[in-house]
C-alpha cells in the first residue's frame, strides 16, 4: 500500500493548488502501481479547496517542536489524499474487483466478496500456537533405539525437511509478489491472515526438529540437496520470480495471466498436491500411536491449509469470472499440464520416501491417492479430469484429517473445529 506523500519544501516560497478528488471510475482502467501514480495540477474549478501556502521556516535552527507545528499546519491535505495509490473518492460494491481496481484500498467495507470476509473470520477463530503441542513422547520416542524403522525415521525428516521450507516459500509469495497485485482489500484481509499462519507453521516445523534434537542445517537444507525436495522447491520458485520484480504490473491480458499462474501454481499446486504425500505419511504415523505430537501440529497445520487451499480456488475463479479474456483454451491447457506435473513431482517424492511398504501404504497407492487429488483440483477450476476412475485408497484419511474425527479437512469443509469461536462455513 502507498504511503501518502507530502510535497518538500523548498528555501522558497511554494504555491501549491489544491486538486478537486477525481470521478470514480466504473470500469478497470490501469494495474495498481506499487507507488502512487504521477499527478497533474487539476484546473481551478467552482467549491475547489482554497489553495494552500506551504511556507518554509525562517530557518533550520527552530525547535524540532517549531519544525513539526509548522509542518502540521501546511498540509495540503487535498493534494496528499489524491496521492494515494487508489484516490480518494467513496466508493460502491461496484467499483470493486479482485485485480486491476481503482477504488480505494483503505475502504474496507462495503464488501463485495463476503466469502473472503467470512474466511479472514474463519481463519482468526482457528489460532494457534506449536508450543501448546507436547512432544515428550516424540522426543522419548525419537531417542529410543529401536523405536522407529529406518525408513519411518526417512518419513519424518524429509517431511519436515520439505514443509520447514515450502510454508517459507509460499509465505514469501504472499508477501513479495501477491498482496500487491490483489486490488481487494476484503481478500488482502485474508491475506494477512494466511500469511501470519504460515509463519506459525515454519514455527511449528523449528519446533518439531529442535524439540527431536536433528541437525537443524540438514534438515533446512534439504531443500537444496535431496533431489525430490529440491524439484517440488525449484518448481515453485519459477512462479514467483517475475511477480516479485518490483517493476513488474498487471493490467494486459499476458501480465494479469502471470499472476493467475501464480495463484495456481501456489494454491492448488504447492498447497493443493505437494502437501498431501507427506502429511498423509504423518498422519498414517500418528494414527498408529507414533510421533503424536507431530502428528497433531500436522493435524493444526492441516486444517489452516484447507482454508487456504478454498480461499486461493474461490479467488482464481473469481478472476477467471471477471476477466473471461484471460481463460483462454491455451491457457486452460497450460493450467492443466501445471496440475500434471505437479502430480508427476509429488510421485517422485512418494516413491523416494517410501522405496518399500510402511505405514500400512506404499508408493503405488501414494500414486494413485495424488491422481485422486489432481483431478479434484482440476474439476475446482473448472477443468476436466485426466485420471479416469481413480479412487481415494485412504479411506481413513476421512476422519485423521478433522481433531474431531468426522470430516475429511482436505475433501470437505469442516464445521466443527473452533479456538476461541465458532466457525461458520
Amino acid at each position: 500500500m502507498s504511503i501518502i506523500s507530502w510535497d518538500d519544501f523548498d528555501d522558497e516560497d511554494t504555491q501549491v493548488a489544491a486538486k478537486p478528488a477525481p470521478a470514480a471510475p466504473k470500469t478497470t482502467a490501469a494495474p495498481m502501481a506499487a507507488v502512487a501514480p504521477a499527478q497533474t495540477p487539476a484546473a481551478p474549478v467552482a467549491d475547489a479547496v482554497p489553495t494552500v501556502r506551504l511556507t518554509a521556516p525562517a530557518s533550520a535552527s527552530g525547535s524540532a517542536a517549531e519544525r513539526a507545528a509548522h509542518a502540521v499546519a501546511n498540509l495540503d491535505v487535498a493534494a496528499g489524499l489524491e496521492d494515494l495509490e487508489m484516490g480518494a473518492q467513496r466508493i460502491q460494491v461496484d467499483d470493486k474487483r479482485m485485480i486491476n481496481c481503482r477504488a480505494d484500498l483503505n475502504q474496507l467495507v462495503p464488501f463485495k466478496y463476503e466469502w473472503a470476509w467470512q474466511k479472514y473470520l474463519d481463519g482468526c477463530a482457528n489460532h494457534w500456537m506449536p508450543q501448546e503441542i507436547n512432544m515428550t513422547a516424540d522426543i522419548a520416542l525419537w531417542k529410543s533405539e529401536g523405536g522407529l524403522t529406518a525408513d519411518e525415521r526417512t518419513i519424518v525428516m524429509r517431511s519436515l525437511g520439505f514443509f520447514s521450507t515450502a510454508d517459507s516459500l509460499v509465505a514469501n509469495n504472499l508477501v513479495l509478489a501477491l498482496y500487491r497485485h490483489i486490488t481487494n482489500p476484503e481478500c488482502r484481509q485474508y491475506l494477512l491472515r494466511q500469511a501470519f499462519e504460515e509463519a506459525i507453521h515454519t514455527h511449528a516445523y523449528q519446533y518439531c526438529i529442535q524439540s527431536l534434537g536433528m541437525d537443524e542445517g540438514e534438515v533446512f537444507n534439504m531443500y537444496r540437496e535431496i533431489p525430490s525436495v529440491a524439484k517440488k522447491a525449484t518448481w515453485a520458485l519459477k512462479y514467483t520470480q517475475s511477480l516479485s520484480d518490483p517493476t513488474f504490473k498487471t493490467g494486459t491480458p499476458e501480465d494479469d495471466q502471470r499472476l493467475l499462474r501464480n495463484l495456481i501454481a501456489f494454491y492448488c499446486v504447492l498447497e493443493g498436491i505437494f502437501f498431501y504425500c507427506g502429511f498423509t505419511q504423518i498422519l498414517s504415523m500418528g494414527r498408529r500411536n507414533k510421533m503424536g505430537g507431530v502428528a497433531e501440529q500436522f493435524q493444526y497445520i492441516l486444517r489452516d491449509e484447507s482454508m487456504h487451499l478454498n480461499f486461493g480456488i474461490d479467488m482464481i475463479n473469481q478472476i477467471k469470472i471477471e476477466n473471461p479474456h484471460l481463460w483462454t483454451a491455451e491457457f486452460q491447457q497450460e493450467v492443466t499440464q501445471m496440475i500434471l506435473e505437479g502430480t508427476t513431482l509429488e510421485i517422485e517424492y512418494a516413491r523416494d520416501t517410501m522405496p518399500r511398504g510402511v505405514l500400512g501404504m506404499n508408493a503405488a497407492m501414494m500414486e494413485e491417492y495424488l491422481q485422486f487429488i489432481a483431478n479434484r483440483r482440476l474439476t475446482q477450476l473448472g477443468l476436466p479430469e485426466q485420471f479416469a476412475g481413480v479412487q481415494n485408497p485412504f479411506s481413513w484419511m476421512s476422519e485423521m484429517m478433522d481433531l474431531r474425527k468426522e470430516k475429511n479437512f482436505f475433501e470437505t469443509r469442516v464445521t466443527d473445529y473452533q479456538v476461541g469461536g465458532a466457525l461458520s462455513w
